[in-house]
């Protein structure tokens, strides 16, 4: 039987921004475009500092299990997507749209995000590079569940969340492990001392059920050497628990959007993420399912969801509470036009950068000795925040 859809309150306007929203959206994008720092060459150029050799690390993601403060973006802005939700269902609430426009839509975002993903994925290629590991083509698959979850109760979206969970832990629970004599060098890369082992090696890299389940379907499309496993381990199928940690968010934004105090939501997003932090841990400490970014494992989603939780906690502490908050600007104007920041980040890079070395001088960066890394990277994330700055200003906001 299904839930009856509950709209969003009438009584409680959604605000145009949400100051907390937009600097936690903020702060990942920035993690993001700031990859042009490049961490891992100062790393190399001063291999005796922890300094570089720390920042270095949370810079990128970890090989396979674990976590980084790298692997919280794609969880941070799928979870984001959630934590918006109500807040955009109370707005066409209020305009009395029509329910079929507001399905027309989520179905028509739903393919531009797809169809985004594979874009970037494929400049520079031969050919259309279908893949849909990346994070925008990963909310698109499921964003149309989403959105139905968006108008059900909270019991019926926790109820989807476990159900996501325990289901697609089962799936690689059930899927058979290689044969002993396996060539893992094949497709895995990773270190002996780094493979999951035990009933923990059902989510190996590029062995496991969502690996086999992209062996076929990558090929159904057109491509210029047959897919047989993806370099980083990724897989189409983990859209399917990123969908969880988006409902996480869809949980998350419904409290934020109600009228209790400031300080009664910030509690319950710390005990939650306290509560989701412990249980991700404890599911890879105990050997029932290792905790992976690559392949978004259950234990994953409770591990990133619950971190996920404390920097929302974090940011509404900081910005919803009236404490001055005009630090945040920064992080805002990003925040503000994230699929601007999000694209241009992969598309116009170059461009600024060489326009740098073919008006001032191809050594212009270089001049910097070791620090050239940095003395490029800083001068794309000024132009480029400028540029959000100006789009900001004018309120310029790019939508899908």
């Amino acid at each position: 039987m299904s839930a009856p859809e509950q709209p969003p309150r009438a009584s409680l306007p959604a605000p145009s921004r949400i100051g907390s929203v937009d600097a936690y959206r903020g702060f990942v994008m920035f993690l993001m475009l700031a990859e042009v720092l490049h961490f891992d060459k100062l790393k190399n150029s001063f291999p005796n500092s922890e300094f570089w050799s720390f920042l270095a690390h949370h810079q990128d993601h970890v090989a396979w299990r674990g976590c980084s403060l790298h692997d919280l973006i794609q969880p941070s802005f799928s979870f984001l997507v959630g934590v918006a939700l109500p807040f955009s269902l109370a707005s066409r609430a209020a305009r009395t749209e029509a329910a079929w426009v507001s399905w027309l839509h989520a179905f028509w975002r739903a393919f531009l995000l797809v169809a985004l993903g594979v874009f970037l994925r494929s400049v520079g290629k031969a050919q259309t590079n279908f893949t849909f590991e990346d994070t925008l083509s990963q909310i698109g698959l499921g964003y149309v569940f989403l959105f139905a979850l968006g108008r059900v109760r909270p019991v019926w979206q926790w109820g989807a969340c476990g159900a996501i969970l325990v289901g697609y832990w089962g799936l690689f629970a059930l899927y058979p492990l290689p044969a002993p004599d396996f060539d893992y060098r094949a497709v895995s890369g990773l270190p002996e001392a780094e493979r999951p082992t035990g009933f923990a090696a059902h989510w190996d890299k590029n062995t496991n059920a969502a690996w086999a389940f992209d062996v076929w379907f990558l090929n159904l499309f057109p491509r210029e050497v047959p897919f047989t496993h993806n370099r980083g381990g990724y897989a189409t199928l983990s859209f399917i628990p990123t969908l969880a940690t988006m409902i996480l968010g869809l949980i998350a934004g419904g409290w934020l959007r109600a009228s209790s105090a400031p300080g009664a939501k910030i509690g319950r997003f710390v005990a939650v993420g306290l509560a989701l932090l412990a249980s991700g841990y404890a599911l890879d400490a105990a050997g029932i399912c290792p905790s992976v970014k690559r392949i978004w494992t259950p234990a994953w989603v409770l591990l990133s969801g619950g971190w996920c939780f404390l920097l929302l906690a974090l940011f509404a502490a900081l910005l919803d509470t009236g404490l001055p908050g005009g630090w945040a600007f920064p992080l805002k104007v990003i925040g503000a036009n994230s699929i601007a920041a999000y694209v241009g980040e992969h598309l116009i890079k170059g461009f600024v950068l060489d326009s740098f070395r073919t008006h001032l001088g191809a050594n212009i960066f270089t001049q910097a000795g070791p620090y050239e890394p940095l003395a490029s990277g800083v001068t794309f994330l000024v132009v480029f925040w400028l540029v959000l700055w100006w789009m900001y200003r004018h309120k310029v906001f790019v939508r899908i």
